[in-house]
């Protein structure tokens, strides 16, 4: 063979089609099983790149082709033809004797391409022998049965199945037309242009795209490979970019080429300015969303990858923040590519208030919940385009729009949000930034948009209405326990006020009574400051716990039997806040008086024990059932007092659980009660005794 200096160009040239067609069989090879079309097209894709690759290897050995590649090249023909045959579906004839139940004109091919592919391999099928035209007039007729095979299958199909295999035919027709481009031109010149042979493999690399994006229409193909519009998109707008860039370096060459004196200035000024101009349009959202629309349209046969729309959408939604009104009409208005729009929502008052604008100014309109505008949104939930209402009103029902809607700017759609059947709110969008046609696929993904924003918008209403019960509840609670505190000190009061007949003379019982009297002062002002919220939070402090009982007891020094205290150990402390505390052992004390009669005892015992500090608190009194403890005592709201809450002991346990204590009770009917305060001791304290033992 004569060496050639396009051999290195041919090798790659081919190379890069092998690699494209293994590249394409590979994801075939994976799902093929049950898929219609799926054999026929691994055998004509590993046969296109077990042809290349001959190709590729003859051209590095300085060989436009070998007897393999001529072989190869055949069964490749042939294997394309079979996939148009078998696309085609009409080969069979009824009640043919030929093998297969062919037609008599594809059973003449199929020996047709037999016997060339045996010639082939037997080394009499060499494009060398060009003093014979036998081998090229078959290729050149090779190349136009694949044509009419092509305009046969695609011609036959239905406009559903053309959209699915337009791409497919496009790329084998043109193989097959290039091939006929080559061989005629061979046929006419008595000789293979090398530059037509060695550009052959791109050509081939080159159909490869569109095959693989028919295989991602036809479900009957075996399609794992899935191309996504996110990659479509960038790849367009790269592809489109690099074409751009080309033409315009060509015209920046040109300029400098005629442009004299002045060409380098004119082609950097040109070549500034056309970089400006690319920059600007890549950044536009109207050119975004017109490629989007575009690439939709015309590559998909859905307008949405709803995978990946879902999850912006749902992701937009549940980005953090107080905004939910704003994510909600941009995740609504990105699915039709809306630049911006306006939310109403229902409120307690059954009117439609806005709540929220994304990128528009927010018009202050309140829509009554019985206007013809919200009764139809929640009878029909339909998806209100607003210019097909004024140009074909009959379609809804002779709806009335309020003025507000007629007039405002750039109204396009209404979106009703529905929770169930009931209308929660409306998004109003602005128009879109390129030309949509609202077909069946668009009014549902709003509808169902509309109804996953309306529950997301529902959840952030209900999560506020709990915030603000639990703040009454809070209160609520609150003022609870400052009632039960007024009552416990209205009871001291009153009982001075009944013994002040009896020994208002008596100096002790006047140092009493003013002590218990600035107490209980005290004790409302404190309550007062609680119910006004104007407090600080509490602070807790190491406190000395005798002091804090002593404190307690001194309240209780108008009642009858006094209570007596027993400090075993002295300088304990526990870290608290004085004010809970104190009232914690004040109920408890109270109730230990009011349950033992007045020859009985009430005694308070403070002691070390262990880690902790233990107040005990006995009586003498009428004591408790087991029952009664387990099931009544520690429950509020529940009381064995005519004029009893229920709420002292509640609140002790709780508090003393709060500082890591507990809350003991031992009882019996008839015997008394003891409860045992038991809480940690001051970490610092416990440490100096253990350093001291």
């Amino acid at each position: 063979m004569d060496s050639l200096p396009l051999t290195s160009i041919a090798a790659y040239s081919h190379g890069l089609a092998a690699l494209g067609f293994v590249a394409l069989a590979v994801p075939l090879l994976a799902g093929w099983r049950g898929r219609a079309y799926g054999p026929v097209l691994i055998l004509a894709c590993v046969a296109s790149a077990l042809w290349a690759g001959a190709l590729a290897s003859s051209a590095l050995d300085r060989m436009l082709w070998t007897d393999l590649s001529d072989a190869l090249e055949v069964a490749r023909n042939a294997a394309w033809s079979l996939f148009l045959v078998v696309l085609l579906g009409d080969y069979h004839k009824p009640g043919s004797r030929l093998p297969f139940g062919l037609r008599p004109v594809l059973f003449v091919a199929a020996v047709c391409y037999l016997l060339a592919l045996v010639a082939a391999f037997a080394g009499h099928w060499d494009l060398a022998l060009l003093d014979s035209v036998l081998p090229v007039t078959a290729r050149v007729a090779q190349a136009v049965g694949g044509m009419l095979l092509v305009e046969q299958a695609y011609r036959n199909k239905t406009a559903q199945e053309r959209w699915a295999i337009k791409f497919v035919c496009l790329a084998i027709g043109g193989m097959f037309a290039y091939d006929f481009y080559l061989y005629s031109h061979a046929m006419l010149f008595r000789e293979v242009d090398p530059d037509i042979w060695a550009a052959r493999g791109v050509v081939n690399a080159l159909t490869v795209p569109l095959i693989a994006l028919s295989m991602t229409r036809a479900k009957s193909w075996s399609s794992p490979l899935a191309v996504s519009r996110r990659a479509m998109f960038h790849s367009a707008a790269l592809f489109g970019s690099a074409i751009y860039l080309l033409a315009m370096g060509s015209a920046g060459y040109y300029l400098r080429y005629f442009g004299g004196n002045w060409g380098t200035v004119m082609q950097v000024t040109f070549l500034f300015g056309a970089l400006l101009l690319l920059a600007g349009i890549l950044f536009s959202g109207t050119f975004r969303a017109w490629l989007k629309v575009f690439i939709s349209k015309h590559f998909y046969s859905y307008g949405y990858d709803y995978r990946e729309e879902w999850m912006r959408f749902t992701r937009t939604l549940s980005e953090g923040g107080d905004n939910l009104g704003e994510r909600a009409i941009q995740a609504v208005a990105a699915l039709v590519e809306s630049p911006g729009g306006q939310l109403w929502q229902r409120r307690e008052s059954g009117a439609f208030e806005p709540v929220a604008a994304w990128q528009v100014p927010g018009i202050d309109t309140v829509e009554p919940g019985d206007s013809a505008l919200c009764r139809f949104l929640e009878r029909t939930q339909w998806v209100i385009d607003l210019g097909e209402v004024v140009t074909e009103p009959e379609k809804y029902d002779g709806l009335e729009l309020p003025q507000w809607l007629r007039e405002y700017p750039r109204g396009w759609l209404v979106v009703p949000l529905m929770m169930g059947s009931r209308l929660f709110g409306f998004v109003v969008l602005q128009t879109a930034r390129s030309p949509i046609k609202l077909n069946w696929e668009v009014i549902d993904l709003l509808d169902i948009a509309g109804s996953q924003a309306a529950s997301y918008l529902a959840q952030q209403e209900a999560a506020n209405a709990l915030m603000v019960a639990r703040q009454f509840e809070s209160f609520n609670r609150m003022s609870t326990f400052v009632v039960h505190d007024l009552k416990n000190l209205v009871s001291q009061l009153s009982l001075m006020n009944a013994n002040a007949e009896k020994h208002k003379h008596n100096p002790e019982f006047q140092a009493d009574m003013l002590e218990t009297v600035s107490l209980s002062v005290q004790k409302m002002k404190l309550m007062l400051q609680k119910l006004s919220r104007t407090d600080l939070q509490e602070k807790p402090a190491p406190l000395a716990v005798d002091a804090v009982v002593r404190q307690a007891m001194a309240q209780k020094a108008a009642f009858v039997p006094r209570p007596q205290l027993e400090v075993v150990d002295v300088g304990l402390r526990v870290l608290a806040d004085r004010e809970r505390l104190e009232r914690v052992l004040g109920h408890l004390i109270q109730n230990a008086i009011e349950a033992t009669p007045k020859d009985g005892s009430v005694t308070i015992r403070l002691a070390r024990a262990g880690e902790a500090v233990q107040i005990e608190i006995a009586d003498t009194g009428e004591g408790m059932s087991e029952e009664f403890i387990r099931e009544r005592l520690f429950k509020p709201f529940e009381s064995t007092k005519s004029a009893g809450m229920g709420i002292g002991v509640f609140e002790s346990r709780e508090y003393i659980n709060e500082l890591g204590g507990r809350l003991e009770v031992s009882s019996r009917p008839s015997s008394g009660t003891t409860f045992n305060v038991i809480l940690p001791l001051y970490r610092q304290d416990a440490l100096l005794v253990e350093r001291a033992a």
